[in-house]
């Protein structure tokens, strides 16, 4: 029984594009491999990796010389690393981390066959390579999930105590609970991201689309509202489930992310930090408590009692006199900082820009990708 309801959760779940976007063959003046049908880089590593399940998968690792943290990306359905690739080297660079990507088994040219156990050996195999072969700390590593990859990104992320963080991408609450609002969690389900997450214990940050209709928004708030450090969420209004890197505020809001953890020496730091700005408001600006009345009229007094007044036509033209220093100070302030701002604006939106052209040309996801094989679409 366990193995049919396993089969069919898999049917339900993992959609490998077919055939693969890629091949991987070895250079022959190098002795390196390299993937077909994308461009070739300096700075990125081909790799294959065993796995505890037999498997081998395919991986990319990105490197960026500025780059403080690594981040672990595992994709969502019917995509593999040869659709993944220009947008794993993007992020790399906006981002300035190092950046592995890997394909499950069975999908893009990995071996074997895709299923939950084999997920997650499949994210074990990429991050002990991050360990052993790049010299990668638990705690400079960050986790990224996105759609079914928000499975073997929680399974790890519950069983590792010292990350750095965990970004959460249109995630589900359990592969069950895509297709059925279920109140509890089966033990044939699979993904049980919902009773995964309150384990994690570093920030966690989500980003869903208010338009999702293959997840719904409500599995990223539920999540959201079960993590223990919570940072700030990014509801993209109008977002589906394949389309959020061509919002701009998808990668504006990772960038301010990346740089909240960095600056952070601690990841409970951070995510206190974090915890205040959603559940405090802003307090006032001036915060003193205020002398009474009284007591302001007779230091008034006190003071016109020490010091001799002078004349106000003297007053009137010292202050006029300040008041001319002073604006043309602050104009020429202001002008500096304008023209700053408008500089560092411009380079952002082009950046931005940039992203987003590049990623309206990927093809990432298939819509139907949590529908059941036969189902009517």
């Amino acid at each position: 029984m366990g193995a049919v309801t396993s089969s069919m959760a898999a049917k339900f779940a993992f959609f490998p594009p077919n055939p693969p976007s890629y091949g991987v063959v070895v250079e022959e003046s190098t002795g390196k491999l390299k993937l077909t049908e994308v461009a070739a880089k300096e700075n990125v590593d081909i790799l294959k990796l065993p796995t505890k399940k037999g498997t081998e998968i395919v991986a990319v690792y990105v490197r960026n010389p500025a780059a403080m943290l690594t981040v672990l990306y595992s994709h969502g359905n019917a995509a593999d690393l040869g659709q993944m690739y220009e947008l794993f080297i993007e992020l790399s660079h906006l981002l300035r981390v190092n950046l592995m990507g890997y394909d499950y088994s069975g999908y893009g040219r990995s071996t074997g066959k895709p299923s939950e156990q084999n997920t997650y050996a499949d994210i074990e195999a990429a991050y002990r390579c991050l360990e052993e072969t790049y010299g990668v700390k638990e705690e400079d590593v960050i986790l990224y999930g996105q759609s079914v990859g928000s499975g073997p990104t929680l399974d790890l992320a519950s069983r590792l105590s010292r990350l750095r963080a965990v970004v959460l991408h249109s995630p589900i609450l359990s592969g069950l609970r895509v297709m059925y609002a279920v109140k509890r969690t089966y033990w044939f389900d699979i993904y049980k991201n919902i009773d995964k997450i309150p384990l994690v214990e570093c920030p966690v940050l989500i980003i869903h689309g208010t338009a999702d209709d293959v997840v719904d928004c409500s599995h990223g708030k539920q999540l959201f509202e079960l993590s223990k450090q919570k940072y700030e969420p990014l509801w993209v209004k109008t977002g589906n489930h394949c389309d959020l890197e061509l919002f701009p505020e998808y990668i504006i809001h990772l960038k301010k992310f990346i740089s909240a953890i960095e600056k952070s020496t601690s990841f409970r730091n951070v995510s206190a930090l974090c915890m205040n700005q959603i559940d405090k408001p802003r307090s006032s600006t001036d915060c003193r408590p205020r002398p009474s009345t009284d007591q302001r009229e007779k230091s008034r007094l006190s003071t016109e009692k020490r010091e001799p007044r002078t004349s106000t036509d003297q007053r009137d033209k010292s202050r006029a006199s300040i008041d001319r220093k002073e604006k043309s100070s602050k104009s020429v302030d202001l002008s500096d900082k304008a023209n700053d701002n408008t500089e560092q604006s411009e380079k952002a939106r082009k950046s931005i820009d940039r992203f987003g052209n590049m990623m309206r040309s990927a093809v990432l996801c298939n819509i139907d990708c949590f529908k059941p094989v036969g189902a009517n679409v």
